[in-house]
C-alpha cells in the first residue's frame, strides 16, 4: 500500500431532521460548525489533499470554510448515497493513495483513532464500535474464522443480524486503486434506493480482501449528528472533556456540567470559575483570576488575582492585575484597564483606556474614553461621545474627581486633580485642581401648593 493519504469528507446531506435553515454539517458544536471540527482533526493527519463532497446549500458551506483553503470541493449534485458521494470525489485522487472516508457531521473522531486506522496494514480499514443499542446502524457481519464478510445496513438486515452490536461507522481506508472497479459495480437494490458506500467491504472480500478493524476508546468519537437531541449530547460530551483537560491543569471549575468554551481558554495557576460560565474566541486568564457566576467572556487577557463578579460581560479588551469587575459590568472592545481598576454594578466600558488605581463603581458609561491613575468617576456619569454623526474623546487626568450624575460633552478634558459637581453639564475643559459646576441655580418657592 501507497502511505499517500487523501481524505474524503462527505458533507452533502441537508439534515432535514435538525428543522434548520442551516445545512447540517454547519450546525455549532462548541461555537464552530461540525465541518469545521472535522476539518480540522483531518488536517493533523497530514495528507496529501482533503476532498470535501457537497451538495445541499453547497455554496454556504463552502463560504464558511474561507479558513481552510487547501480544500478540493466537489458537487454531488443528486443525493444518491455514500457510495455516490465518494465516486464523485475519485477522479480528484491519485490512484495510489490511500483514501480515508470522513464525515461532515461526525465532528468527535479523535486524531489519535484515526491514526490507528490509517496505519492498518490492509486494503480496506473499518472503524467499527460495539453499541448496546446498535439500533439504526449498520452491522460487521463477521465470518467462523473472525474476519470480516460485509457490513449490512440496518434496514435491510435479518432479525438475527439485528442481534450484531458491532457496527460501521462508515469511516474507513480504501486503497484507491482497489474500489475504483468497485464503485462502478455498486447497486441501488436496497432498501433505501441508494448506492452504500459499506457494500464496496463484501465485493472487496469476494475478491480475497481481509478488512482490518480499529475501535474508539470512546463510542461517543463516531457519534453523528442527524437531530438536534444528538447535537446537544455531543456538546456536552465535548465541553465535559474541555473542562476536565482545563481541571487537569489546576483550573477549579466549580460544575463542568455548566461550563462552556467556544474557542480556546489558557488559565494559571488557582483559577476559580463558577457556574454558567461561557468562554468565547481566546480568553487568557492569569494566575488567582476568579470567574464569578453567569459570565460571558470573549476575545480577552484578564491579569493576575482580578475578581470578575457575576453576571458581567467583557468583550475584545485587556484586565490588568488585581482589579475587580461587576457584579453587572458590561466591558465592550477596545477597553483596557490598568491593575487596581474597579469597574463596578452597571458599569458600561467601550473603547476606553482605564489607570491604575481608578474607579467608576456603578450606573456610568465611559465610551471614547481615557482615564488617569486614581481617578473617581462617581455614579450616574456618562461620557457624551456620539453627536449623532461622529464619536469624540473625553480625557480624565490623574486624580480626578467626577461627582455623581455628571454628563461629560465630548470633546471635553478634565484634567489632572480636577473636581466636578454632582449633576453638572460639563462642555468645555477644566484645568488642573479646578472645581466645575455646570447646573442649573436652585430656587426655593415658599408657602407653594397646587392650584385646586
Amino acid at each position: 500500500m501507497s502511505n499517500k493519504l487523501e481524505a474524503i469528507i462527505l458533507a452533502a446531506g441537508s439534515g432535514s431532521r435538525m428543522y434548520s435553515d442551516l445545512p447540517k454539517v454547519l450546525q455549532p458544536l462548541a461555537g464552530r460548525p461540525l465541518l469545521h471540527h472535522v476539518l480540522t482533526t483531518a488536517r493533523q493527519l497530514g495528507p496529501a489533499k482533503i476532498h470535501v463532497v457537497i451538495g445541499h446549500q453547497g455554496d454556504k458551506v463552502r463560504e464558511s470554510c474561507g479558513d481552510f483553503k487547501e480544500i478540493n470541493w466537489v458537487l454531488q449534485e443528486q443525493q444518491l448515497g455514500t457510495g455516490h458521494a465518494v465516486k464523485q470525489a475519485l477522479p480528484h485522487c491519485a490512484s495510489d493513495c490511500q483514501l480515508l472516508i470522513l464525515y461532515g457531521d461526525v465532528p468527535l473522531t479523535s486524531v489519535a483513532t484515526l491514526s490507528k486506522l490509517i496505519h492498518l496494514d490492509a486494503a480496506v480499514g473499518l472503524l467499527t464500535v460495539d453499541l448496546d443499542n446498535p439500533d439504526g446502524y449498520g452491522r460487521i457481519t463477521r465470518g467462523e474464522n473472525g474476519h470480516v464478510q460485509g457490513i449490512v445496513e440496518h434496514k435491510d438486515a435479518t432479525r438475527q443480524q439485528r442481534e450484531i452490536r458491532e457496527i460501521s461507522t462508515g469511516i474507513m481506508t480504501l486503497q484507491c486503486r482497489l474500489i475504483q472497479p468497485l464503485l462502478n459495480s455498486l447497486s441501488d437494490d436496497n432498501a433505501q434506493g441508494e448506492y452504500y458506500l459499506t457494500d464496496i467491504v463484501s465485493m472487496a472480500v469476494a475478491e480475497g480482501v481481509i478488512p482490518e478493524t480499529v475501535q474508539p476508546t470512546n463510542p461517543i468519537e463516531v457519534q453523528g449528528v442527524n437531530d438536534q437531541s444528538q447535537l446537544n449530547k455531543l456538546e456536552r460530551s465535548y465541553q465535559r472533556d474541555l473542562a476536565e483537560g482545563l481541571m487537569k491543569q489546576g483550573t477549579r471549575i466549580m460544575d463542568p456540567a455548566r461550563f462552556d468554551l467556544r474557542g480556546t481558554l489558557t488559565a494559571g495557576k488557582d483559577v476559580v470559575i463558577d457556574i454558567n460560565a461561557l468562554f468565547e474566541g481566546e480568553v487568557v486568564l492569569g494566575d488567582g483570576v476568579m470567574i464569578g457566576a453567569n459570565c460571558c467572556i470573549q476575545d480577552t487577557v484578564i491579569g493576575d488575582r482580578t475578581v470578575v463578579h457575576p453576571n458581567s460581560i467583557i468583550d475584545g479588551a485587556r484586565i490588568g492585575a488585581q482589579c475587580m469587575i461587576g457584579p453587572f459590568a458590561r466591558i465592550r472592545p477596545g477597553t483596557v484597564l490598568d491593575s487596581d481598576v474597579r469597574v463596578g454594578n452597571f458599569v458600561e466600558t467601550k473603547n476606553a483606556t482605564i489607570g491604575k488605581g481608578s474607579k467608576a463603581s456603578h450606573l456610568t458609561y465611559l465610551g471614547d474614553t481615557e482615564v488617569g491613575q486614581e481617578a473617581n468617576i462617581g455614579a450616574g456619569t456618562i461620557t457624551c461621545n456620539y453627536d449623532g454623526v461622529n464619536k469624540h474623546k473625553t480625557y480624565i487626568g490623574n486624580g480626578a474627581f467626577i461627582g455623581s450624575n455628571v454628563a461629560l460633552v465630548a470633546p471635553v478634558e478634565i484634567n489632572d486633580n480636577a473636581h466636578i459637581g454632582a449633576g453638572s453639564t460639563i462642555t468645555k475643559s477644566v484645568p488642573e485642581n479646578a472645581l466645575a459646576i455646570g447646573r442649573g441655580r436652585q430656587r426655593n418657592i415658599p408657602d407653594w401648593k397646587k392650584k385646586d
